[in-house]
């Protein structure tokens, strides 16, 4: 668990290491710069070594794994026909929209938003409906409840993308914020498809609340999506799990799932299991190496780099950088130009923030160290 070791991705068909030149170091895309745990690597060097690969089912305990794991964590009581495995969150509440809605339907959201919340009710015909977060004065994000609820009304929404942790502001929504949105949805019959895929990311002592677990109203209008690809550093194996516990709409998701997306891969599922059941005492070193990141970086970025103010995120490993006081149109393009850091571009999360941009501390602190140098030089020399 040497977090600080320095790995080489540029000889891997890694995307973070590959979509800029390699003179660029690239803190964008949602991977860590660590080893998975050894359990996690043991797991899939003996499933690999039995060497066949038929069809297979989700691994023996799987689903008992997560069960109990749902109920340690967060006193949530699931059961094991409730959970269905699909290859990705992204790929889940895609299906979830296509099972709740019809051509036409509207769907809400905050922003500034994870970039596939616009994409996926697109590529459905249905109808974007954006509900910009409140910005308090030290750039911390809130929100508008009153805002949420008209948007809703004059739109007639059918459904609300929920994202907690929030991506990209590292928001992690309290039990009151929670408790308030469940009241507004129920009482205007909105259904939510919740992202939850950071809900293991989570710093000061916070505890994540899954959504569905506040009551068994709230439960039975809700499809909600975890996964340990952000957790354990497994992104690329495309495993994730829906919980769905109204048997009506599991079974619609099923029919929207039919012959179109199947389950996730023996290795992916494996990894899965492996990590859930192995992977607590690497998990807690990487979120102690993770809050100290953080720490650091809203640090030096508030004493290194003047007009760019950095939230500091009470979960995920990505930092949201408000960089409108610099008066840079696209802090995007010039700190890949300029300082040759690849973070996201900010309009990937709502075309009005083209004066943001989102950064992964997800990375060895040398990496970060050599950001901020370089982000610095760029700024003093313009």
């Amino acid at each position: 668990m040497d977090f600080d070791r320095l790995i080489d991705r540029c000889s891997t068909e890694s995307l973070r290491w590959h979509i800029y030149p390699d003179d660029v170091l690239p803190l964008w895309v949602a991977d860590m710069d660590f080893e998975s745990p050894e359990c996690v690597i043991k797991a899939l060097h003996e499933r690999v070594d039995h060497a066949i690969f038929g069809y297979g089912l989700p691994p023996f305990g799987l689903k008992e794994v997560f069960v109990k794991r749902m109920q340690n964590l967060y006193n949530w009581q699931v059961t094991d026909p409730q959970l269905s495995f699909v290859p990705g969150v992204v790929t889940g509440f895609n299906l979830a929209l296509r099972a709740l809605c019809q051509p036409g339907d509207s769907v809400i959201f905050f922003t500034p938003a994870y970039p596939p919340f616009f994409s996926g009710p697109k590529s459905s015909s249905l109808n974007v409906v954006e509900c910009p977060m409140l910005e308090s004065p030290d750039s911390g994000y809130s929100i508008d409840f009153e805002l949420f609820e008209r948007l809703i009304v004059n739109h007639h929404v059918k459904v609300y993308i929920h994202c907690d942790p929030q991506n990209p502001t590292g928001r992690a929504l309290t039990r009151a914020e929670l408790e308030k949105l469940a009241e507004i949805l129920l009482r205007h019959e909105v259904f939510t498809c919740s992202d939850e895929i950071h809900c293991d990311l989570v710093y000061d002592g916070r505890k994540h609340i899954p959504f569905a677990s506040l009551s068994k109203e709230v439960s039975d209008t809700t499809l909600t999506f975890m996964a340990p690809s952000k957790t354990f550093n497994v992104a690329g194996l495309y495993a994730s799990v829906g919980i769905i516990q109204n048997e009506a709409l599991l079974e619609q998701f099923n029919v929207a799932r039919a012959g179109f997306v199947g389950s996730p891969d023996l290795l992916s599922l494996t990894a899965a299991k492996a990590a859930y059941e192995g992977g607590a005492e690497w998990l807690q070193a990487c979120l102690a190496y993770l809050q100290a990141n953080r720490d650091w970086l809203v640090e030096n970025i508030h004493a290194h780099l003047p007009g760019v103010k950095a939230t500091c995120p009470e979960a995920t490993f990505l930092m949201w950088l408000d960089c409108r006081d610099t008066g840079l149109e696209s802090p995007y393009k010039f700190f890949l130009e300029k300082a040759r850091v690849g973070l996201n571009d900010g309009t990937a999360f709502g075309q009005q923030y083209a004066q943001f941009t989102r950064l992964n501390f997800g990375t060895p602190r040398a990496n970060l160290e050599k950001a901020v140098s370089a982000m610095e030089k760029a700024l003093k020399e313009r």
